[in-house]
């Protein structure tokens, strides 16, 4: 078994939990920028900046004043640091709104009318009367012609183009071309999963976001695919049928000029080898395989479960 080395801790016994968990959290992310050529020594400056505008939130939210000072007590970065940063210390606090693409895309795979017979999207002529790919295009945003639409479509992979028809590739707005459009998506469904976590933790007596999942050891290579196969499966009619709503409702919100929240519904599904250093001590080596699998709701407490007045 792998020991990590000693490493200083908060003074606070409740910050050295939280820093031991965050570290885990990080582990994944730490080697997804290694991969990517992202060492410690460009990685751990850039964090300055991310504890400067976590401090400015917090000061924004307990109604503090907003000074240099104040800054630096709260995110323990040194004032010149944050003179120096300035305005540039200020990040994205919100992902960005989804690209046209992206909107034309989920319009077109849940819409009632854009679906034949077998409920699957209908392949569109690219012009003409609705139903048209020009005239989904032109529903969904008036700013962008759909014939530059459709060429950026054709270069994510989501369209196929045969003679004057269009059909859609894809049931799964998972650009297959573009590593921009990829890190996007990657940073806006993490962080928002994120988000959701921290809140019901940072929260413990108010209103808690959805945020559950099932754990199960011990599985098959064979077992944990077949459920990945499920998983996606449960995940498509849940798809189509938040889209439908939410466009439903932010078309309604939209004339009522109501249109001040947003949201983001998501599930994943993930596997990976047991390891020594992976999750609760396993049975000794020879029996966890013949024993049946643990399966359990992972709600992390009550920091987890969805608020009660949700059902």
């Amino acid at each position: 078994m792998r020991h990590a080395p000693s490493l200083p801790e908060p003074a606070e016994p409740r910050a050295g939990l939280v820093l031991r968990a965050v570290l885990s959290l990080l582990v994944p992310l730490v080697r997804w920028l290694v991969h990517n050529g992202v060492t410690y020594g460009s990685f751990a400056p850039a964090l300055k900046s991310v504890f400067v505008e976590a401090g400015r939130q917090e000061l924004e939210a307990s109604g503090g004043k907003l000074t240099d000072s104040a800054l630096s007590v709260l995110s323990g970065v040194h004032r010149r640091d944050i003179r120096e940063m300035g305005a540039a210390s200020h990040m994205q606090a919100q992902p960005k709104a989804p690209s046209v693409a992206s909107q034309v895309f989920t319009r077109w795979l849940t819409d009632a009318r854009l679906r034949d017979g077998a409920d699957r999207p209908m392949a569109l002529p690219k012009s003409g009367d609705a139903p048209s790919f020009d005239a989904l295009a032109r529903q969904v945003s008036s700013d962008v012609h759909p014939r530059t639409l459709l060429a950026e479509m054709q270069r994510l992979g989501l369209v196929q183009v045969s003679e004057d028809t269009v059909h859609l590739l894809v049931q799964a707005f998972v650009p297959q071309q573009g590593f921009d459009e990829l890190v996007e998506l990657f940073a806006a469904n993490a962080a928002d999963h994120l988000a959701a976590a921290a809140h019901n933790l940072r929260h413990p007596g108010g209103d808690k976001f959805l945020e559950q999942s099932v754990f199960a050891s011990g599985l098959s290579p064979r077992s944990a695919q077949q459920l990945g196969a499920l998983a996606r499966k449960l995940w498509r009619p849940a798809f189509q049928q938040m889209a439908r709503e939410a466009t439903a409702r932010y078309e309604h919100d939209s004339r009522e000029q109501q249109g001040s929240m947003r949201m983001r519904f998501g599930v994943y599904f993930y596997a990976e080898p047991l390891g020594d250093d992976t999750g609760p001590a396993q049975p000794a080596a020879g029996t966890a395989r013949r024993r049946p699998p643990k399966a359990a709701k992972a709600a992390r407490g009550r920091a987890g479960t969805a608020p009660r007045r949700a059902g």
